[in-house]
């Protein structure tokens, strides 16, 4: 297949994306819906590289940070360390001390954030080449599954587990993203998603994402330490700069005299989402004041960590030769609570044979009027 022109129905189209430097062939597929709204991805780490939407003048752009080329996410990436767009797992965020016990048995993770496991540190998800499958080429919604198999002892946890994530675009402007996963022997999972979102344009603006407005539907936080890892205290917001639960613009209280906004040089808090009856639950909305483009979250996960990219070091090179520095794109990351191995009174990760974990998130794209 190559890539084809807009059609009156969404469309999924692939295309030979390179070489890794171990011979494995990556392709790059893109999602594209009747409004021209494209999601684009590559079958290495299962990573978005590129995310069209219109402003509210109908311009499109790129509202996603990435690289050109295989060669930045392979090697680049690899070596800052930073996930661009990429799914995570076995487990996202931070295991405490790198290592956690299950069923009386300790399991030692590689330590890669001081003195704890971030992002299930060395060779996570984002660098294995997945398994693509187109499941719907044209229609309302496309569809994709991505699959891998992680190997017993496969960074250091235990089980075999197979893992499926299903992209779809739909052409109410809906990019879902569905992980299951099923394992042989009891294990811990908790998978997400780590694009970097500029709804200005990957191209930049002065401000980064600093003016963007920001809502979270969340009245507790996970109180952290000095290395952002959960201290096992939930926190209201109120009264912190942590309340998201009006829009207020990311700059607002950014600079804010706070230990924890110290700790993470910027926002990098896990916000606990407020119940819902519904089976998705609206965890965020942000909206760029300028393009006013709009982002919409919705999960069943319990918790969202929000990430202003505080530890982007202003020397790495992206798409189109823009330089990302600190606070030029937002994380949002839906997951489970960090650290819940080794925190019993969060709520459990544990995953058993004959149970499937499975998880949805949903990004709505749009513009105000």
């Amino acid at each position: 297949m190559t890539l084809s022109t807009l059609s009156s129905a969404a469309t999924l189209t692939s295309q030979p994306y390179g070489t890794t430097k171990n011979g494995q062939k990556v392709d790059l597929y893109t999602m594209t819906n009747k409004h021209g709204v494209s999601v684009s991805f590559i079958s290495y780490g299962g990573v978005i590289t590129q995310i069209l939407t219109p402003d509210a003048k109908g311009k499109k752009d790129n509202i996603v940070l990435g690289f050109d080329n295989l060669h930045g996410y392979e090697v680049t990436d690899t070596e800052a360390g930073f996930h661009f767009g990429a799914l995570i797992g076995r487990y996202a965020n931070r295991i405490g001390g790198g290592k956690f016990t299950l069923d009386g048995k300790t399991y030692q993770l590689e330590k890669n954030n001081g003195p704890n496991t971030l992002h299930s540190a060395g060779l996570g998800y984002d660098k294995r080449v997945w398994q693509v499958t187109p499941l719907s080429q044209q229609g309302e919604t496309v569809k994709a599954s991505l699959k891998l198999t992680s190997p017993d002892g496969d960074q250091g946890f235990p089980g075999q587990l197979q893992v499926e994530v299903i992209y779809s675009l739909s052409d109410n402007n809906e990019f879902q993203i569905e992980y299951k996963a099923m394992t042989d022997q009891p294990t811990v999972v908790s998978l997400t998603n780590h694009s970097y979102f500029n709804l200005a344009g990957a191209k930049n603006s002065p401000y980064g994402v600093l003016d963007h407005i920001l809502q979270v539907n969340a009245n507790q936080i996970l109180t952290t330490d000095a290395n952002s890892l959960p201290t096992g205290e939930i926190a209201s917001v109120k009264d912190t700069p942590f309340d998201f639960n009006q829009p207020k613009a990311i700059s607002r209280d950014i600079r804010h005299n706070n230990t924890q906004l110290g700790y993470g040089f910027g926002y990098d808090q896990t916000w606990v989402l407020n119940p819902s009856k519904n089976k998705l639950n609206l965890a965020a909305k942000v909206i760029d004041p300028k393009s006013k483009r709009t982002l919409e979250v919705s999960t069943t996960e319990p918790s969202i960590q929000v990430y202003t990219a505080n530890h982007l070091p202003g020397n790495i090179v992206g798409s189109e030769g823009v330089l990302y520095r600190q606070a030029d794109a937002i994380a949002l990351e839906t997951q489970q609570y960090p650290d819940s191995p080794n925190q019993p009174k969060f709520p459990s990760t544990r995953l058993n044979p004959g149970d499937t974990y499975h998880s949805v998130t949903v990004f709505k794209f749009g513009v105000n009027p």
